[in-house]
């Protein structure tokens, strides 16, 4: 294990730095809200708007936009402020929309100079369309006239809203349970190797913290699943495959437990800790990727790029991965230490 206290400081200050960064850091203003979603081609729409975080009332150069394609801008005719958070545009539907889709799907875009630009996908669903082509007056230059804003705030996310704070913890665990499994393998082969008893010591408990992790972030999915999805649990691909690779893990408990024997209980464990570590990876990397999931990363679905994890986001939760592991590494230390001085312990009594 590592030498000296500095590292189990530094994992301390982290961790802490992640829970006051990560709870007190706002959310960018976004679009909580807006309706309705359906309106017929040719009509015109009222469109009520929830902003969150926002600015509407005291900000200025406010402007309201649908995005059909890169081209098919349409801007909104008037817009009405209610309060901070409130507001409704007006759009003139057009009677044609180039699409090949029988309902053209428009992202909603409401702009000004105190929040910036924010943007919510699939905001407005448009059905009935025309067949004949006609003439409409696109804005296609509306790129140049957004704002940008700098602050030190957490990308807005619809759906995600304010749980986006569960990546440092939900993500992070789950990453740093990662690395720990890996020392633990290294241990299991360097015991495989040697027979030296410090190696199974450092692989069953490096072992045990990573699966304390696992079921913690098994935890906080289930939470985050329940805001996000609306059910702590769903058949979902990657739920159910990193379910299975925590059961192989925790059976590893239940083996060292059922071996009387001291070498076969090292030497079993080690070779079943290997086997572990080698499902572990298509069980949570492979498999999922081959079929859709809800589950970020998976099936098609992005993750931890764009603004899943901007610059903000990198600053809290590259540090909570790295205190994570310092924090869990410091456990298995004492782990060690208590199994290391259980065994000296058992030595005397036998020479007794």
């Amino acid at each position: 294990m590592i030498k000296g206290l500095w590292w189990k400081m530094l994992g301390v200050i982290l961790f802490l730095y992640v829970c006051i960064a990560g709870f007190v850091v706002p959310l960018k203003p976004g679009i909580y809200n807006a309706s309705p979603t359906n309106i017929k081609a040719g009509q015109t729409l009222n469109l009520s708007i929830e902003g969150y975080n926002s600015h509407y009332k005291s900000a200025e150069e406010l402007t309201a936009f649908l995005k059909f394609d890169s081209i098919q801008i349409l801007k909104a005719t008037d817009i009405k402020v209610n309060s901070e958070q409130s507001i409704e545009a007006t759009f003139n539907i057009p009677e044609y929309i180039n699409t090949k889709k029988k309902i053209a799907e428009a992202t909603l875009i409401v702009d000004n100079a105190t929040d910036g630009y924010s943007i919510m996908p699939a905001a407005v669903f448009v059905n009935s369309i025309s067949k004949t082509p006609s003439q409409v007056d696109w804005n296609t230059d509306f790129v140049n006239d957004l704002h940008q804003v700098d602050a030190f705030a957490f990308p807005f996310r619809n759906i995600l809203y304010e749980t986006i704070r569960n990546t440092f913890f939900h993500v992070a665990i789950w990453m740093s349970m990662m690395i720990l499994f890996i020392g633990a393998l290294y241990s299991s082969i360097q015991y495989l190797r040697t027979r030296d008893r410090r190696h199974d010591i450092h692989s069953y408990s490096l072992t045990s913290t990573g699966i304390v992790y696992g079921l913690f972030g098994l935890a906080s999915g289930a939470i985050w699943a329940k805001y996000t999805w609306g059910t702590f649990w769903t058949s979902d691909i990657k739920l159910n495959m990193a379910a299975i690779a925590m059961l192989l893990y925790a059976a590893y408990w239940i083996l060292r437990s059922s071996i009387e024997d001291l070498d076969n209980k090292y030497k079993l464990s080690a070779i079943y800790n290997i086997f572990a570590f080698v499902a572990l990876i298509p069980l949570i990397f492979v498999i999922p990727r081959l079929t859709d999931s809800l589950h970020p990363g998976n099936g098609g679905n992005p993750a931890l790029g764009g603004e899943d994890l901007d610059n903000t986001l990198r600053m809290v939760f590259y540090p909570a991965i790295i205190g994570l592991t310092l924090l869990g590494v410091w456990i298995s230390d004492l782990v060690s230490r208590y199994l290391k001085l259980e065994n000296i312990i058992q030595e005397k009594e036998n020479i007794l």
